[in-house]
């Protein structure tokens, strides 16, 4: 036989867990003690024995509801973390991404002719090394744009201008740089990442839909963005903030980091047949489904042009700021760009608020009050920026001026 008490008990409901409060847990465990105490206990007073027990014993189950509420919310894959949304996105065959190194595209120059190898190394002036992510070979032009990725993980800084040489020579590749900033990288997969790509992999499985083309490129490793779209007319479209034209009857698929090869086979595996494609770099992929030797299909996607955005940031001045406020602020807006604070990351083809960084901005330090919070491209003089479908959006602390008024 159950024992009868007066502290109330949880309440699973269509809405959810509801919890009594503690002032009704500390009534019904007084009721109680004084019921088990013949009923001659003073039980206005808290700072008795017994009340002092009671309030103790309200804590332990008000600590326990808080416990088991929390538990009940992480079955809900929009508010699971840690151990609970590994488990969910294993469901869906997911596991969290480790941390990403930053991407940046790098301009080799050299002789004709000239193979620049996976693998191959250039430095910044900060003594970061970026490895080459796919090998190259010098064109007539004399230079090719490669993507090099930093050895290290996480969001770490590679403005226009940082690779500044070749770390390990190779006979005639004379001079490397970056024109533009590179992508930044990532720390280990936060919560709202894991979520945006776990709600976003659902079609996985699919074939021919956009879904499926988008999670299974995303799945590939060191895939830090993507972006796709289709122009199902039978006449060139131009879509997105730049009016990129996309061929009749295509895909369009724009890719941050991850191996050319395994995302140009992640878009092939998912694509319509027949579907064109749209794109500045072209992949072979073989058809090993049959005997050799194997069909080859060129596929072309897009490596989106870095583009970087431009911030103005004013707060309101005060003696109590550090000396290093600027630099925590610019921190701060990097780290928040990437993902890092724990809301979304900055994408391709995305719509940027200025308002999203005011938070970031005032926990950089608490005593900053931010008075505006401008951004752009050509200069910060926005409080809305959409990116095109062809950039990728970076950002560095020579695009973030702070100034006190």
């Amino acid at each position: 036989m159950p024992i009868a008490t007066n502290v109330p008990a949880l309440n699973f409901g269509p809405g959810g867990v509801v919890a009594p409060s503690e002032s009704q847990i500390l009534n019904g465990v007084l009721t109680d003690m004084n019921a088990a105490f013949g009923g001659f206990l003073n039980i206005e007073n808290l700072f008795t024995p017994q009340g002092q027990l009671a309030s103790s014993l309200t804590a332990i189950i008000g600590d326990k509801n808080s416990t088991v509420m929390r538990y009940v919310s992480q079955v809900d894959p929009l508010y699971a973390t840690g151990r609970m949304q590994d488990a969910i996105g294993r469901i869906y065959f997911l596991d969290r991404k480790p941390a990403q190194p930053t991407v940046v595209t790098v301009t080799c120059i050299g002789l004709v002719g000239v193979n620049i190898p996976l693998g191959a190394l250039v430095a910044d002036g900060a003594g970061n090394i970026y490895a080459c992510t796919a090998a190259g070979t010098i064109p007539p032009a004399g230079s090719i744009d490669l993507q090099f990725a930093n050895q290290q993980t996480g969001p770490i800084q590679c403005p226009a201008g940082a690779i500044t040489s070749i770390y390990q020579s190779i006979a005639g590749w004379d001079q490397a740089f970056n024109a533009q900033d590179g992508t930044l990288g990532s720390d280990v997969e936060s919560q709202a990442e894991f979520e945006f790509r776990r709600k976003n992999s659902v079609a996985v499985n699919a074939i021919g839909s956009l879904p499926s083309i988008y999670a299974n490129v995303f799945s590939v490793p060191d895939v830090l963005d993507v972006y796709c779209t289709e122009n199902t007319t039978s006449a060139p479209l131009a879509a997105g903030a730049t009016a990129y034209i996309l061929a009749p009857h295509s895909i369009y698929v724009a890719v941050v980091g991850g191996d050319p090869q395994a995302i140009a086979e992640a878009i092939w595996r998912k694509k319509n047949v027949g579907a064109d494609y749209n794109g500045n770099t072209t992949v072979q992929v073989q058809d090993t489904s049959y005997d050799p030797p194997y069909p080859v299909y060129n596929v072309k996607f897009n490596i989106p042009s870095a583009v970087p955005v431009r911030f103005s940031v004013q707060i309101a001045a005060n003696l109590a700021l550090p000396a290093n406020v600027a630099q925590l602020i610019q921190q701060a807006i990097i780290n928040a760009f990437a993902g890092g604070d724990g809301g979304p990351r900055v994408r391709i083809g995305s719509q940027i608020f200025a308002s999203r960084f005011c938070a970031p901005i005032k926990a950089a330090d608490p005593n900053v009050e931010v008075v505006s919070v401008l951004i752009g491209t050509a200069a910060p003089t926005l409080n809305v920026l959409t990116m095109g479908i062809d950039q990728s959006p970076t950002v560095s602390a020579a695009d973030i001026t702070v100034n006190l008024v």
